[in-house]
């Protein structure tokens, strides 16, 4: 029994070192492996096994893109005003092998590079230039961190200045001028809004008397076509009249009684004399001749 169970524990000891040594390395990572204490290999994604008490992984490496946010560091403008920046960078391992041996701790180098490439780039600009220049400053690092982290494998992809802090008087300042700003912008939209209203009351005033105008003037037209029409109608009949008056041939007595009925109604108004011709004084007579002689025979 003694040596099976020695057999079965020599088995089981192979099984743990072998298992052991078996790696499957996942996708965007990559494992930096030595043999005897030199570099090896790096290994990519898959499966792989490493020799037991010969090789091993000194350091597994991330190949996504990472993101350092540093604490604010100090910077002196042209002008001597004390700022306060903090910085992100965005950057991604493209070696694993210089990212290991090249240099000791790279963030730490790269957190220090950073603060010494925005001292050198805010010292060469005033304070009013390096407020404004955000994009400018964020391409000028981002070329000097991308090629002084070559060398340790880093590519540095983007660079951005999270935070500008001025000194407190600078920020008081310039707090107190944004307010000034924002009234100023906030009286003149106020003025304008009271300007496109008085515009639009004038507008629509102007457009209400347009339109009254136009009414007065429909309705005055409107009149006068039914005043005319009315005019022409009564020229009309009496055109009709006098036609079918000539249509008869009427007599001279006919004519005359015409005559006499004209001169009836002239006599119904106002006025005092009245002329009448002498040839219509004898119809007149007989008129009222033949009037007796119609009523005696209406009796």
């Amino acid at each position: 029994m003694g040596p099976i169970i020695a057999l079965i524990v020599l088995i089981v000891l192979i099984l743990v070192v072998v298992v052991s040594n078996i790696h499957v390395v996942q996708q965007s990572r990559a494992y930096v492996v030595e043999r005897l204490g030199a570099f090896h290999s790096v290994w990519g994604t898959g499966l792989h096994v490493k020799l037991p008490f010969i090789e091993r992984v000194v350091k597994k490496v991330s190949l996504k893109e990472q993101v350092a946010d540093f604490d604010p560091q100090p910077v002196i403008t042209k002008d001597n005003v004390t700022m306060q920046i903090d910085t992100v960078i965005y950057f991604q391992i493209t070696d694993p092998k210089l990212y290991t041996y090249g240099v000791e701790y790279p963030m730490n180098a790269i957190e220090n590079l950073t603060a010494t490439t925005l001292r050198n780039i805010i010292g060469d600009m005033e304070l009013d230039q390096s407020l404004t220049s955000r994009d400018v400053i964020n391409a000028k690092m981002r070329s000097i961190l991308d090629e002084a982290t070559d060398p340790w494998g880093i590519k540095v992809n983007r660079v951005e200045l999270k935070n500008i802090l001025p000194p407190r008087e600078i920020q008081n300042a310039m707090e107190k001028q944004m307010k000034a700003e924002r009234e100023r912008r906030e009286a003149i939209l106020q003025a304008e809004g009271q300007k496109q209203s008085q515009i639009l009351v004038a507008e629509g005033e102007k457009q209400s008397a347009i339109l009254k105008a136009d009414a007065a003037k429909q309705a005055k037209i409107m009149a006068a076509e039914a005043e005319a029409t009315a005019i022409m109608k009564v020229q009309q009949a009496l055109a009709d009249s006098m036609k079918l008056l000539n249509e008869a041939a009427p007599n001279d007595q006919v004519i005359k009684l015409k005559a006499l009925e004209a001169m009836q109604k002239v006599a119904d108004g106002q006025a005092t004399k009245i002329i009448i011709p002498s040839e219509l004084q004898g119809l007149a007579g007989l008129a009222a001749s033949a009037q007796a002689l119609l009523s005696e025979d209406k009796k």
